[in-house]
């Protein structure tokens, strides 16, 4: 009888590092991370003593100057005497809106065609493709331009709405749409009007929870809960009690024409609504791809066997489909979102003052600092791509299919 003992540990010698292949790629990961850093360090040093060279020094003391002109549309408070750092925040902020309105807009685009691509009917699946080729096949900036022209030269003008024989009228009384703009009504609140939107606001969260628990329970046991009118009711319903039980604390001002233009109520700028639509239009036919894509690479058994069970073909969609389809869709569409938000910087082109026109454009020039803007320009970017990707990876990670 033999008895048997575990072998004795090696000791740690420096000529592991290169011999052991336990250690070798710890070595050439550090190697090349000293490389990077020393590289990085070099071209910072050389930018210094050029920047001494030439009596320029990086500063970001300009930031607090008056900035010295207008933006013609502000989500905060903005004047031209505010300063520089204001004018940027000013520009972040109306890059963040068109990039979140024009996502959501691409993606309700892209889902609509993609799922329309493979219908049954050939009018409907061939006007589908032609979307898709015509809006992707031709760069973002010429589809700004056309929005932008067609809004312009074809609504009419604040003047045609003066007068007992008014060449144009407004929508529904509340809505005018010129060539300056769309002006909507605006909502007022009145203290207890921040009660009714957080309301609201739980409702969207809890039909959320409800389609979420009504799914599960479909998986779990079979029972079939209806989707459409409770999930209406809860979205409503609190809302509107809310709204009467607390004495309607929210009215409208609607816009009304007065000297040269409409005032009262929200001015959306043609700007804004050209490059949103064509941000929108443009991404969502690559989005459109992604869908049928992912749609595809479904085994058509699974929607067979589906159909055998008696499941309707929007709940086959629903239940069984695109639930395997978004983990192809999800991660091409992150690479959407990210195009979204860069391509905004083409906002200039229409003059919609976006962080690119206000920082990397007349900041820039009126204080010459160009090495300081573009760094924070490069960061502005960096931080928001990474934050959606960010986002988007802990959705996919949520959705992905989990191993029994």
């Amino acid at each position: 009888m033999t008895a048997m003992t575990d072998p004795q540990k090696e000791s740690f010698r420096l000529s592991m590092l290169l011999n052991d292949t336990r250690y070798r790629s710890y070595t050439f990961q550090f190697i090349a991370l000293v490389a990077l850093i020393a590289a990085f360090a070099y071209l910072g040093s050389n930018l210094a003593a050029n920047l001494r060279a030439a009596g320029l020094n990086i500063s970001y003391e300009f930031l607090e100057e008056p900035s010295n002109y207008d933006i013609n549309q502000t989500l905060i408070e903005y004047t031209s005497r505010s300063s520089h750092w204001r004018a940027a925040v000013v520009g972040v902020l109306n890059t963040l809106l068109v990039a979140f309105l024009a996502c959501v807009t691409a993606t309700i685009f892209g889902v609509i065609a993609g799922v329309l691509r493979l219908s049954n009917n050939w009018l409907v699946r061939k006007l589908m493709a032609a979307y898709v080729e015509a809006f992707r096949n031709v760069p973002v900036l010429i589809w700004i331009i056309i929005i932008f022209t067609i809004m312009t030269a074809v609504l009419p003008a604040p003047r045609d709405f003066r007068g007992d024989e008014a060449e144009a009228s407004m929508v529904l009384g509340a809505f005018a749409f010129t060539n300056r703009g769309v002006y909507i009504p605006k909502p007022i609140f009145e203290p207890l009007g921040w009660v009714v939107l957080f309301v609201f606001v739980a409702s969207i969260i809890g039909a959320v929870l409800y389609r979420r628990y009504a799914t599960k329970l479909l998986y779990d046991t079979g029972k079939l809960l209806p989707m459409g009118w409770p999930t209406v009711a809860i979205l409503f319903l609190p809302t509107i009690v809310a709204y009467f039980i607390l004495g309607m604390p929210i009215s409208l001002e609607y816009p009304e024409l007065g000297g040269f233009n409409f005032r009262g109520g929200i001015q959306i700028l043609g700007s804004l609504i050209a490059l949103w639509f064509a941000l929108a239009i443009y991404t969502g036919a690559f989005i459109a791809e992604n869908v049928r894509a992912g749609i595809l690479s479904v085994s058509r058994g699974q929607t067979e066997a589906a159909a055998s069970l008696g499941l309707r073909p929007r709940r086959i969609m629903n239940l069984v489909v695109l639930p395997q389809a978004l983990r192809v869709i999800v991660p091409p569409l992150i690479s959407n979102y990210l195009n979204i938000t860069k391509n905004s910087s083409l906002a200039i082109a229409v003059g919609y003052m976006d962080i690119t026109g206000t920082l990397g454009g007349i900041t820039l020039n009126q204080t010459g600092r160009a090495i300081e803007s573009v760094l924070l320009l490069m960061l502005f970017y960096l931080l928001i791509s990474l934050a959606i990707s960010a986002v988007m990876n802990v959705y996919n990670n949520s959705i992905r299919l989990k191993e029994r």
